[in-house]
């Protein structure tokens, strides 16, 4: 059986793209497991392609190999938990990898590029984070040429090894040959993360043949270089003394990622715990979020048993996938809105086994698994509201969807004729630290940052059910609105959305989103995906003569020079 990424998901679009793998044969991966040691190569099936139009030629991606590449990463956290380093290697000796496919992004729309971009930022940005929380340290063998996306994969592991053999190089030529910027966070792991000099990097990006053996080496752009003879046997050493240095202890085994539920309509999706409903009218989507209706596990061989339907995993794998499907299947939905139901106490309860088993692995990778998931919708370039009502259980994780969101609305008393208690938000201590924004500080941090008196305040009240009244006072959401103005407010809110220009929001959202400081996650999705989005639109990138459209021609480009 061979892997699908098309599946009849939408009603409305039959070329909607699944980012849940069905098959169990990856066409584009390999993974060998060596004990405490992965393999993971890349071997890409030319005609095994996303769209049609070209061929994925010299071990070139499109989305359909990033995302097994994706579903490759998480599935060694959770089903392979022994191995302490993954070898990130070609499949093919002439070339390492020739980065995104030139044709694909010159037959793509805008909004795939962008799209595309970004989930390979995440890609790359779950590589490091396996490096650095999972200790799956991550190698990467460079064996031929790697060029563009395929060093900033390379880029994105803990170490790069290349074979010295007067041919294997490493470069980032998009701005000579494509006009446009290394789309995958290159530019800034380059002097971030391997400290390679400013005027080295500024040579390097406008060299397209790049850079080999032991200049390379000089240069920062890699470790080591090791004869061909030697290589193979060089790395498998490397790796057997990584593993042998990592301190990671696994006290049982891995857990099966099972596929999800999914029932999918013409205006919305059904999952276990989430579901999405649509309103083409508005350009909106409500996602409604229920708490489990399982008993809550009592001990660490409970939650072991459910594996991945312990509910807190099994939720985040939920909403990640609703991201991703909403974000590259309905991105005329501008504006998604957050709702919960179901009972407070048992997210506590949950929540409470997370901090008490916290140096579990499987716990751990729970944990971060919630993180990235809200990481990613945090960089999801869509108006986010959150709607606080009587029944809600806005409380411990799934009170970040309350600090995600652009605006929130809580409604002050109850609705009339209604006999459900107060609208409450319950804080806990995973909102003041386990779950990180891509600028390294909580949501919160983020909402009162320098304002350290505001944060201390709200500390004091943690775990205490809060209602409207009491949320405001703490400013943890927006507006409080009574029964009687609720829905109109609600419904002016959404309806202005639609009104104002969707890339005029996108941005406005994203300046604001993230404060302080940065990191090399966050300069990638906000500075470099700003600037890339821009010169996408830019008739040297991709105009009648532009070097993007041109490539393989034959043709060169005809630039304006003006600089802008």
């Amino acid at each position: 059986m061979k892997v699908e990424h098309h599946e009849n998901i939408s009603a409305t679009n039959p070329h909607a793209i699944n980012f849940q793998l069905i098959g169990n044969e990856y066409q584009h991966w390999k993974i060998d497991l060596d004990g405490d040691i992965a393999w993971l190569g890349l071997g890409v099936d030319e005609n095994a392609t996303l769209m049609d139009g070209y061929q994925l030629k010299l071990n070139s991606y499109d989305l359909g190999v990033d995302i097994e590449l994706h579903d490759a990463v998480s599935r060694l956290r959770f089903e392979h938990p022994e191995v302490k380093c993954v070898i990130l290697h070609s499949l093919n000796d002439k070339v390492f990898c020739a980065g995104a496919n030139i044709k694909m992004l010159g037959l793509s729309d805008h909004a795939h590029k962008v799209n595309f971009c970004k989930f390979t930022n995440e890609t790359r940005n779950a590589i490091e984070n396996a490096t650095c929380e999972s200790e799956q340290i991550y190698i990467c063998a460079v064996k031929g040429s790697c060029a563009g996306g395929g060093y900033e994969m390379a880029l994105a592991c803990d170490q790069i090894f290349m074979v010295d053999d007067g041919n294997s190089s490493v470069s980032l030529p998009e701005l000579p040959l494509l006009a446009v910027l290394p789309g995958t966070g290159g530019l800034t792991r380059i002097v971030d993360k391997r400290f390679v000099r400013r005027d080295r990097a500024d040579f390097f990006c406008t060299l397209e043949e790049g850079i080999r053996g032991k200049k390379a080496v000089e240069w920062g752009l890699v470790d080591e270089v090791s004869p061909a003879s030697s290589f193979t046997d060089d790395i498998r050493q490397r790796a057997k003394d990584i593993a042998a240095e990592n301190q990671k202890i696994v006290s049982s085994s891995g857990v099966l990622l099972k596929p999800l539920t999914r029932n999918f309509s013409a205006n919305g999706v059904i999952y276990d715990d989430l579901e999405i409903k649509i309103n083409r009218s508005t350009q909106c989507a409500e996602f409604l979020i229920t708490s489990s209706l399982q008993p809550v596990p009592k001990t660490l061989t409970d939650i072991e048993d459910l594996g991945c339907d312990f509910w807190p995993l099994a939720l985040a794998r939920q909403l990640d996938d609703a991201i991703l499907h909403m974000r590259f299947n309905e991105k005329e939905i501008g504006t998604w809105v957050f709702k919960t139901q179901g009972d407070a106490s048992y997210i506590l309860a949950t929540e409470k086994l997370l901090k008490d088993y916290e140096k579990h692995w499987f716990i751990k990778e729970t944990s971060l698994m919630i993180e990235r998931t809200f990481k990613r919708l945090d960089v999801t370039a869509r108006s986010l509201i959150t709607v606080i009502e009587p029944g809600s259980c806005f409380a411990g994780f799934l009170a970040e969807l309350i600090f995600v969101a652009d605006q929130s609305y809580m409604l002050l008393g109850q609705f009339e004729f209604s006999e459900k208690a107060d609208a409450t938000i319950t804080l806990t201590d995973f909102n003041f630290g386990p779950c990180k924004m891509v600028n390294g500080i909580t949501r919160l941090e983020s909402r009162f940052f320098g304002q350290n008196l505001k944060l201390d305040a709200i500390k004091e009240n943690c775990y205490t059910p809060l209602k409207a009244s009491e949320a405001e006072i703490l400013e943890l959401v927006t507006f409080i609105p009574d029964d009687i103005d609720w829905e109109d407010e609600l419904r002016m809110t959404i309806e202005s959305r639609v009104g104002f220009s969707p890339d005029a929001l996108s941005g406005m959202e994203a300046n604001l989103r993230f404060v302080g400081p940065e990191t090399i996650e966050s300069k990638i999705f906000s500075r470099l995906s700003a600037w890339q989005n821009w010169i996408f639109q830019r008739p040297n990138a991709v105009g009648d003569k532009g070097a993007l459209v041109l490539y393989g021609t034959g043709e060169r480009a005809q630039f304006k020079k003006e600089r802008v």
